[in-house]
């Protein structure tokens, strides 16, 4: 291919990502890789121009985060985002801090309603294709493993998931299925097959004994 050729096509490819507000290829290279962001492959990678994102960040291939009508995602430092990550915020917001995993086995995380706030604090692991929206607090040290569709819940903080004492990790969903309008505290599990609910819950030692 000639170097004019090649020009021309990432000239249309850009067209297309700026006409849906994403960031160029040059502008996704040189805005997040300014401060140290690693994008592994900026063609397949999706990024709104006013998502606002810290350093040290790691984006796979086949990512996306995007902004519509008036959204705002805010993103901090040292996260991994998987491929197949989906972060969308139409209308609503999102807010993740630092240290978190996004996948693997995707992840799809949306507020698109006015009201929709999805707050995520640092260190959580969040993987195997669950879809987060509405109102959720996923606080420090927090977990999601499964196709779960989470709406309107509350994960308290504790340690991530390396912890070697489950008691004191963060709260975790796991399995399949639905899950509203549940709180899960520190140390504890719910291990749902279908409809989750809150007398279901578990301590997470019951599945990873303290080793003595």
């Amino acid at each position: 291919m000639t170097d004019f050729m090649s020009k021309t096509l990432l000239a249309q490819i850009d067209m297309q990502r700026t006409s849906r507000g994403f960031m160029s290829v040059t502008e996704l290279l040189e805005t997040l890789g300014s401060e140290a962001n690693i994008i592994l492959d900026p063609f397949s990678t999706l990024v709104s121009k006013d998502v606002k994102i810290g350093s040290g960040n790691i984006f796979y291939p086949n990512v996306i985060i995007e902004i519509q009508n008036e959204g705002t995602i805010s993103i901090g430092s040292n996260n991994v985002f998987f491929p197949g990550a989906l972060l969308l915020a139409d209308r609503g917001k999102i807010t993740i801090g630092d240290g978190n995993e996004f996948g693997d086995g995707g992840v799809s995380i949306k507020a698109n309603m006015p009201d929709a706030l999805i707050e995520i604090g640092n260190k959580g692991r969040y993987m195997h294709s669950p879809e987060i929206m509405g109102r959720c607090q996923l606080e420090s040290g927090t977990q999601i493993i499964g196709m779960i569709r989470v709406q309107n819940c509350n994960l308290e903080a504790g340690d991530s998931y390396k912890e070697p004492d489950a008691e004191t990790r963060g709260g975790l969903l796991k399995g399949f299925g639905v899950a509203r309008n549940l709180t899960v505290h520190q140390g504890e599990v719910i291990n749902g097959q279908g409809n989750f609910e809150q007398d279901q819950i578990e301590q997470q030692s019951v599945y990873h004994p303290k080793k003595t």
